[in-house]
């Protein structure tokens, strides 16, 4: 990698820690708030998923924004977005509760597509990037639990919600002092890059904006236009199979801590006159591990048709979900093991959906494309907290999990067919 390409990675690196470490933190916290404002698990999974779903709904902006404004100004905002929304978390009830939730989705949903695009049209080995991206997601992913475990053991919830929102502002002023070329691994003007490009647009515009060129907006008739031609391809089955990934990620993570917690074999214990809840460094341990499935997933991705591995990690998903009740009442070994295996291969085939979109998409609206992928993952994908919610509340965890297991087996159904269509 030559320096902007490492200066790309960084700022995208740094970007994506930070969202999914706000991201994660939130099921911590969440225990917290049942207890503060007196609400069930379906009261609560409903409210939380208000926010993870502003985070996917405003992808596909943030996609269209991308691809006209350039990458790097919605990655600032992002920071300084959900910086914003974790300071506001503290005032209010309830109600204020979920109006923060709210400005921190909104927040977060300008990263992924700013971010992805930034590295597909900015990196030439994107399919390492990726790896090294997701990498640098599921530290974010493994910190952002972590430190609020650890300054939750002394510190009120409010203002460790606070106190989130320090490196944020930090790293948003970092980014806006490096320049970059956004547009370097298409500069070249690559047709196959662009085949999705509006009329008149080259796909990589201006070298340093990373824009369209123009500096304007597209019009509705233009999103449409691009929108039609997306879907018209493969590409709706791209986005199905992703609707079905988003959904199983927040319906399995969402209330994880809190099922790993009711597992008899994972009781609290004393350590040092302070009890100790083993159940949430299983959790913690579960997200660490997603940072060894990512770099696979992603170098995986540069030697094999993504959409091929990603059959075998969707099945392997859905043998895991239907093990997880199982093994959580056979012993401590058992439930580790199958958490850890939960956890590797759930943020492995997250690189794989990623590189997934490029294959199946022009550079020219690869922000767009990415704005779609967050909108069905983390979006739609939302349901899948309120419904675990539901479901943990009004039945049990086997009925959960048994439904769970379905969905990436669906998306595995999907993803088969993607490739004997899409490489036929």
């Amino acid at each position: 990698m030559n320096d902007n390409d490492r200066s790309i990675l960084a700022i995208a690196m740094t970007g994506h820690g930070m969202v999914h470490a706000f991201e994660m933190s939130i099921p911590v916290f969440l225990t917290y708030w049942m207890v503060t404002f007196d609400v069930g698990s379906g009261t609560m999974g409903t409210v939380v998923a208000v926010g993870y779903a502003l985070f996917g709904i405003g992808s596909l902006p943030a996609g269209i924004a991308a691809d006209v404004y350039g990458s790097k100004r919605l990655v600032i905002g992002c920071l300084l977005g959900m910086g914003l929304g974790f300071l506001l978390l503290g005032f209010g009830g309830i109600a204020g509760l979920t109006a923060a939730l709210l400005v921190w989705g909104a927040g977060a949903s300008l990263y992924h597509p700013s971010g992805l695009r930034l590295i597909s049209t900015g990196i030439e080995d994107r399919g390492s990037a990726f790896a090294f991206h997701g990498m640098a997601g599921n530290l974010g992913i493994t910190l952002g639990p972590l430190i609020a475990v650890l300054l939750l053991m002394t510190l009120p919830w409010r203002t460790v919600a606070a106190a989130f929102a320090i490196p944020a502002i930090i790293a948003a002023i970092a980014i806006a002092l490096v320049d970059v070329d956004e547009t370097a691994a298409v500069a070249d003007g690559d047709d196959s890059e662009t085949v999705n490009s509006r009329p008149g647009d080259s796909g990589t515009g201006d070298p340093r904006s990373g824009g369209s060129g123009t500096g304007d907006p597209p019009s509705v008739r233009e999103v449409l236009t691009d929108s039609r031609t997306l879907f018209a391809g493969l590409f709706a089955i791209v986005f199905a199979i992703v609707v079905l990934q988003g959904f199983f990620y927040r319906g399995i993570l969402t209330f994880l801590p809190e099922i790993l917690s009711d597992s008899p074999v994972l009781d609290p214990v004393v350590l040092l006159d302070r009890e100790v809840a083993p159940s949430r460094y299983v959790y913690v341990a579960l997200l660490c591990v997603g940072m060894g499935g990512q770099y696979v997933g992603g170098r995986l991705s540069d030697r094999y048709p993504p959409e091929q591995v990603a059959i075998g990690a969707f099945l392997l998903l859905a043998a895991l979900s239907l093990a997880f009740v199982p093994a959580a009442a056979v012993g401590v070994v058992a439930v580790v093991g199958v958490s850890l295996l939960l956890g590797f291969v759930l943020f492995g085939e997250q690189p794989l959906m990623q590189a997934v979109v490029a294959e199946y998409t022009g550079s020219g609206d690869r922000g767009i494309a990415y704005g779609y992928m967050y909108l069905a993952n983390f979006g739609i994908g939302s349901l899948g907290a309120a419904v675990s919610g539901a479901i943990l509340a009004y039945t049990t965890q086997r009925a959960l999990f048994l439904l769970l297991a379905i969905v990436p087996a669906a998306a595995a159904v999907a993803s088969a067919t993607l490739f004997r269509y899409g490489r036929g």
